[in-house]
Order: structure tokens, then C-alpha cells, then sequence
């Protein structure tokens, strides 16, 4: 009886060891200088477009950290959906020993948070949503870039392209319509093409707009789809807030021209693609990273623009841009970085034929109401001013919405 009772005891006990073993492999890096992070993405990187861009940005950030010294070990999720598998997939992470978890779609918000007061020892972090920064947790973030800024400069590309079409007759005034391809029919989309119509109209004053919502933030097909038919609607620009590069090649196959998101899309539309506009998202991962290797605290609401090289611009297609175009890209950057352009002028557009005097930004509870902020002050519309994340839902003159996706 004592020889089975001690053979047992040693099984019991290896089994212990064994179990104990697999937890440290999947548990947090013993190492201080090593962090493991875990990042959600709603596609991969084959989209070569949003998903891609994160990927960029893990990539960049990796290669920075190390060069100060801190090793990251990535934990990545691919095609997680905006539904219960975002939460599994955040718990998943959260079982794998991440440290901090970065959550890369919008509507990945509310799952994350059904699982973040069960680890208030992990850091989340929903990218381009709201929420986070202002639910009282110490362990939830946001995190966005003032991306409205690089939309103005394609829309000034865009805009130079078409008074270039005017000015050598290729259409008249009336001709130069822009097809926009947008996800959703809230903030964020429209904050990006409204900077986009008001950066062409700054150069190309006869431009109108047309807005086709696919409803999804990547779906190919109905990109293209969008795209096509907004070409065979008459314009003559197309441009996107959407994940896949399809609107490029859809573009060209039409003899239409383009500006592109997250990623340089002239190798694959070389005949329409003039730029794209992007998140540098490497910029935040090696800011926040840091942060919590040194012990400090990752900013609850994080968002930068242009000038702190948190946006850029792809390169220039110069084969097909207006002339000029790269000394205007210089001109506009640098009225943005010293206050001189404001993205959203009041004194640009029209809202039902008036002069915008007064509009809410978001308040600490999500929502529109009398408490909130006003966002129009000393002649413009402040966007991402508030809190990081697009609040800018005003419908102005000369964008037409096709339809409505919520």
C-alpha cells in the first residue's frame, strides 16, 4: 500500500509540474524587458489594406522597442468578427499571458469590455472607438489619429486632378463629381469624407460628391460594387473609408481616377490611384508599449495628427498628378502644422445653405445632448479635440448620401 501510495503521490505530482509547466508557457514573459501583447484584427494582412496597415504599425513598432531595448512577443488574431467571437478571442488572448491587448475595429468596443473587469490587471485598448475613455476603468483605452487631416490633403490631390480635367476641357465644371466608397454612415466616415470634399473644393470649387455606403467595413465585393456604380454615375474621382483595395482597381478598369486608404494602392491601379492616406498605428503601439514596460500610465484617450507623424500620405503617383501637386501637398501640410488651414472652416461650406455656427461634440456619456462640447469655436469645427474618436456628423452642401448604413 505505501509502494501505491507513493507512486501515486509521484504522478499527482509530475502531473502538477507538467500542468504548471503549460501555464508558464502561455503566462506573461518572466523577462521585464519583454512584454507580450495581443492584437485583434478584424481581417489579415491579404487585405492589403486595413487589417494590413495594423500589421505595418505591429511591425514598425517592434523594431523601435527593440532598439530601446524591449522585446515583444505578438499574440495576432485574425478575421475576428464584431460579435461573441471578439470576446472569446480577448479572453483567449487574456489566457495567453498578454500583458496588453489591442482590439483594431470599431465595433470591437463592447466585447472587449464584457471581458475587461475579469483581468484588471491587463491593459485594453479599443482602437478608433470612444467608450474606453470615459467608463471610470483604469485598465481601458482608446486610441485614434487625426486622420481627417491626411483626407483633406487626398481631397487637394483629388481636386487638383479635376481642375487639371477643367482646365484642358476633358469635363466641364459640372463634370467633376467625386464617387466616395464609406462603411457606415457615422462620424468617423463622415468626418473622413467631409475633409475629403472640403480639401478638393479648396482647388476644384465646382466639385460635388457622392456618398455610397456599402454597409460593412470590409467587404470586396461590395466595394467594387459601390465603386462601379458611382463611376457609372458620371464621377470622375473615387475614393473610400473602406479596408479592401477593390475601389482602385474597380476605378481603373472604368478610366476613372482614385485616392486610396491605409495603404499605397497604385502598384495594383496604377493608371488611377494618385495616393492614399494612412495611421501610422506604429507611432501609438511603441508609445503605449513603453509606457507599460516603464511602468508609466498608457494615456486613457491617446490621439496625434500629421505633424507628429501619426498620419501620413503615401507616395504620389507623379506619372498621373496634376502638376504641382507635390509642392501643394508641402503648402498644406505646413498650414496644418502651424494652425493656418483648419480642416473644417466654417467659412468653407454650408449646411442648408447657412454658415455652420454650432455643433455638439460628444460628451463623457457617448451621446449628443446639452451638456456636451460645442466643437465650433474661432471659425471652424475642432474635430478629435474632445476625445480621440471622430465626432463630426454634419451633413453639409454638396455631398449627396445615396443611402444610409448604420
Amino acid at each position: 500500500m505505501k509502494k501505491i501510495s507513493f507512486v501515486l503521490i509521484a504522478l499527482v505530482f509530475l502531473a502538477g509540474m507538467a500542468f504548471a509547466s503549460g501555464n508558464a508557457e502561455s503566462a506573461a514573459p518572466a523577462d521585464p524587458n519583454t512584454v507580450k501583447v495581443g492584437l485583434l484584427c478584424i481581417g489579415d494582412e491579404n487585405d492589403q489594406g486595413y487589417t494590413y496597415n495594423f500589421i505595418r504599425g505591429r511591425d514598425e513598432a517592434t523594431e523601435m522597442l527593440k532598439a530601446d531595448g524591449i522585446n515583444v512577443e505578438w499574440v495576432t488574431k485574425f478575421n475576428i468578427g464584431e460579435d461573441a467571437t471578439c470576446t472569446d478571442a480577448n479572453i483567449e488572448a487574456a489566457e495567453e499571458g498578454c500583458q496588453i491587448i489591442f482590439n483594431n475595429s470599431y465595433g470591437f468596443e463592447p466585447f472587449m469590455l464584457e471581458v475587461v473587469d475579469e483581468y484588471p490587471d491587463i491593459e485594453f485598448v479599443s482602437c478608433t472607438n470612444c467608450a474606453s475613455a470615459f467608463d471610470g476603468r483604469d485598465n481601458t483605452h482608446n486610441a485614434f489619429a487625426d486622420i481627417y487631416e491626411g483626407r483633406y490633403i487626398a481631397g487637394v490631390v483629388a481636386g487638383m486632378k479635376m481642375q487639371q480635367m477643367i482646365d484642358e476641357g476633358t469635363i466641364t465644371p459640372e463634370e467633376a463629381v467625386i464617387g466616395y466608397v464609406g462603411a457606415y454612415s457615422f462620424a468617423e466616415v463622415i468626418s473622413g469624407f467631409t475633409a475629403y470634399y472640403l480639401g478638393a473644393k479648396s482647388v476644384c470649387p465646382s466639385v460635388t460628391m457622392k456618398v455610397s455606403f456599402v454597409g460593412s467595413w470590409s467587404d470586396a465585393t461590395a466595394e467594387s460594387d459601390a465603386a462601379l456604380a458611382l463611376a457609372d454615375q458620371g464621377c470622375v474621382m473615387i475614393s473610400q473609408h473602406s479596408d479592401n483595395t477593390t475601389p482602385a482597381t474597380a476605378a481603373q478598369s472604368r478610366g476613372v481616377f482614385h485616392t486610396g486608404y491605409n495603404n499605397d494602392m497604385t502598384g495594383i491601379a496604377p493608371n488611377a490611384s494618385l495616393i492614399s492616406t494612412r495611421i501610422d498605428w506604429g507611432i501609438y503601439f511603441y508609445e503605449a508599449i513603453k509606457a507599460y514596460v516603464e511602468g508609466e500610465e498608457i494615456p486613457q484617450d491617446w490621439c496625434k495628427g500629421m505633424s507628429e507623424g501619426a498620419v501620413v500620405m503615401t507616395a504620389l503617383n507623379e506619372a498621373i498628378a496634376a502638376p504641382g501637386t507635390a509642392e501643394k501637398i508641402a503648402e498644406v501640410e505646413a498650414g496644418l502644422a502651424d494652425g493656418s488651414i483648419q480642416v473644417f472652416d466654417t467659412s468653407t461650406f454650408t449646411v442648408g445653405g447657412e454658415e455652420l455656427t454650432h455643433a455638439f461634440a460628444l460628451d463623457t456619456d457617448g451621446d449628443f445632448t446639452a451638456d456636451s462640447e460645442e466643437a465650433v469655436y474661432d471659425g471652424a469645427f475642432h474635430e478629435s479635440v474632445f476625445q480621440s474618436a471622430p465626432y463630426f456628423t454634419v451633413q453639409i452642401d454638396g455631398i449627396e448620401w445615396l443611402n444610409a448604413a448604420y
